[in-house]
């Protein structure tokens, strides 16, 4: 039995992605609107989530474009205030992540009670925003000093929009991490947001690390769940989520229900 089943309560888990809009200090943030108008968006969207019957939530600063990968601390203090209210409704697990920056996703963590976050914890990359320097060291070392060793962490294979700065080949990079570091779940992303997930590098890791927990990070909907979890044991879901598919959009319960009816008929 993985944690999937200890802390989600299911071994086959889709976890809804919360999207925050943009927030104080982001170029795009609304000013008028204020952090009033993010809560009520993101409250709008666990609240969807839930009614839609999703097994976990996930929150990241997903309109903090373009991208840092040091984030301001008003970035992480507005999210921590965001989940802190958004508590009140929430009635299933949920993990978080700031983009980009593990340290900070370890400090909001460990400040909201979230039972996992995601991000680049080995490895450098050339990423569209820059080098990715993995500080998988302190984040870990970071976790312990806050008390949080029960935070899962889920490492990605390579980053969305990534490639590992000396060409290594990704199955055999991650060998000596796993050995090493111990991940929580290896995560498999396709080349951004919405697109599929790379099933071919999935099979590869699986291959490779059979008793790990294994997440697919994009691409997931009715119609490429199947493949994908006859290798994966959850996957982070976002676009398909959101109303017409649209990344921009709010989420639509009908299309949360119509994605955990096709995993239950599956499972």
């Amino acid at each position: 039995m993985s944690w999937l089943k200890e802390i989600i309560g299911t071994e086959k888990a889709i976890v809804g992605l919360c999207h925050f809009k943009a927030l104080p200090g982001d170029p795009l943030y609304d000013a008028d609107g204020g952090m009033e108008k993010v809560y009520e968006a993101a409250r709008k969207d666990v609240i969807s989530l839930q009614e839609g019957g999703i097994d976990a939530i996930h929150f990241s600063n997903e309109f903090s474009m373009p991208y840092m990968l040091e984030v301001n601390i008003e970035t992480v203090v507005a999210m921590a205030e965001l989940i802190g209210e958004l508590k009140r409704d929430i009635k299933i697990p949920f993990g978080c992540n700031v983009i980009s920056d593990p340290m900070a996703s370890v400090a909001l963590a460990a400040a909201t009670g979230a039972k996992f976050i995601r991000g680049t914890f080995t490895g450098a990359y050339s990423s569209n925003f820059g080098i990715v320097n993995a500080k998988g060291g302190a984040a870990v070392r970071l976790r312990h000093n806050v008390g949080r060793d029960d935070l899962k962490m889920v490492y990605y294979v390579v980053p969305e929009s990534a490639a590992d700065i000396g060409g290594r080949d990704p199955v055999e990079a991650m060998k000596a991490c796993y050995f090493l570091d111990h991940p929580d779940a290896l995560c498999v992303a396709g080349p951004v947001a919405g697109q599929k997930s790379d099933v071919q590098l999935m099979s590869r890791v699986r291959e490779a690390f059979p008793q790990a927990v294994i997440f697919a990070n994009t691409g997931v909907n009715p119609d490429t769940v199947e493949e994908i979890f006859s290798i994966a044991d959850a996957a982070f879901v976002g676009t398909y989520l959101k109303k017409d598919g649209v990344f921009e959009n709010p989420v639509d319960s009908e299309r949360v229900k119509r994605l955990m009816d096709k995993v239950q008929s599956i499972f």
